[in-house]
């Protein structure tokens, strides 16, 4: 009888995967903690969270039973001109440790499409308003998602080439290096002088899929206070660094200045179900509040508030809202700080970066870029060990599940170590 994975090469076709070069894909039968086992018995240690969604573990008990529980009662109706107990719930949930002046909650599927709606609602806010502003400005090298509008207002790169003549026109300003912060403010300040800036959507605090580079957070709220200052909506894309990611719930949980709208999903269920939230403040939500039909948001989704995942994300933030939670978030940060200080003048390490449970190791190479050949020995290197690392080209990252052991963290530390050693030895 065929595999999994044999069975998976004749019919599946996996994303951001080169199938020529890679046409067999591990066959995960069940998940465990911080574990995914495949077809032969195998564990893998989850060092990316599986793409930096799982917060509390793999095939969570308590997540599994309140998701049944819900299929049980309504495992789904459509949410134009009807509602349900945990969609309210989670809305009512969510606002309460949100930053400050989130006021509604609109859902949707992934964390592409609550990027999509907040720049529709951004647009369309100047729109109903009667005032023309219609350009939006990102940072340069950002990753918002893969539906059009997310691609458009992520820096121009491989992910985005072969559609680059159907985006529209972004403004991109430079990155926040060390050393040429002001160089970004500035650039920021002259794009919304003109008085054409609708939004300003950024990743704050760490640019994920560009390579985990990070800011500091005075930089965030500058940014924040120069759109205020020229009247631009502020877009906080907190997909992967939302659910305590950088320390606290939320990377704007760091500044004072709050965004206007906040778009969420990965961790939002913890990892178990797909799904989507675009958080706004009630002045973008009256801006759509009108008798005027045309003013209304025309957009929506066939399993927007699902039931069932809605179920999901309240169980997820009943383990989040924890102590033990914290005290887990805590745990791995100093874990990751005393490793870091302990490789850091590490001749192989080209910088080594921290924001809350994430850990960036860029490493040198003669050619740092998405697609260096390094990228895959680096994959099989953590795979052959049994960990599921995957690299950004030169750089590999650590972002676990919460419920990571300090010794499957030491386990992690020693494979980098080994790693280091070997590179040196060519």
């Amino acid at each position: 009888m065929a595999t999994i994975r044999e069975r998976d090469r004749e019919v599946v076709w996996h994303p951001y995967t080169p199938m020529k070069a890679w046409p067999e894909a591990i066959a995960i039968t069940k998940g465990e903690g911080a574990y995914l086992i495949d077809e032969d018995g195998n564990r893998y240690l989850d060092a990316v969270a599986s793409w930096w969604v799982n917060l509390h573990g793999h095939s969570h008990p308590y997540i599994a039973q309140k998701v049944g529980e819900q299929m049980g009662l309504l495992e789904h109706c459509m949410f134009a001109g009807f509602t349900h107990e945990p969609a309210v719930a989670l809305a009512e949930r969510l606002l309460e440790i949100l930053p400050e002046g989130m006021a509604k909650i609109f859902y949707s599927d992934n964390g592409s499409t609550a990027v999509e709606v907040a720049i529709k609602m951004s647009l369309q806010y100047w729109r109903n308003k009667g005032i023309k502003k219609m350009r939006l400005v990102a940072l340069e090298n950002a990753y918002h998602g893969d539906t059009f509008g997310a691609m458009a207002v992520s820096g121009r790169s491989v992910f985005t080439e072969a559609f680059t003549d159907f985006l529209f026109d972004v403004t991109f300003i430079p990155f926040p290096k060390k050393g040429e912060e002001e160089k970004s403010l500035a650039a920021l300040e002259v794009i919304l002088t003109t008085g054409e800036v609708a939004a300003f959507i950024v990743e704050p605090l760490i640019q994920g899929s560009a390579g985990m580079y990070m800011y500091p957070p005075e930089i965030l709220e500058q940014y924040f206070r120069l759109c205020r200052k020229h009247a631009a909506l502020i877009i906080a894309d907190e997909v992967m660094t939302g659910f305590g990611r950088t320390g606290p719930l939320f990377a704007c949980d760091h500044i004072a200045t709050p965004p206007d709208m906040v778009c969420l999903s990965k961790g939002l269920t913890g990892g178990s179900l797909p799904f989507g939230v675009t958080a706004a403040t009630q002045d973008i939500f009256d801006a759509f509040y009108d008798d005027d039909r045309t003013k209304m948001l025309y957009h929506g989704h066939s399993f927007t508030a699902n039931p069932s995942i809605c179920a999901a994300a309240l169980a997820s933030l009943d383990l989040l809202l924890t102590d033990e939670c914290s005290d887990n978030r805590n745990r791995i940060i100093a874990s990751h700080a005393a490793f870091a200080d302990s490789v850091r003048a590490d001749e192989m390490i080209l910088d080594i970066r921290q924001t809350g449970v994430i850990l960036a190791i860029e490493l040198k190479t003669d050619n740092p870029s998405y697609h260096t050949s390094m990228r895959d020995r680096l994959y099989r290197f953590f795979l052959d060990r049994k960990i599921i690392m995957r690299p950004l080209g030169n750089i590999i990252y650590i972002l676990p599940p919460y419920c990571i052991t300090n010794a499957e963290l030491e386990y992690i530390y020693k494979s980098i170590r080994e790693l280091l050693g070997e590179i040196k030895k060519g």
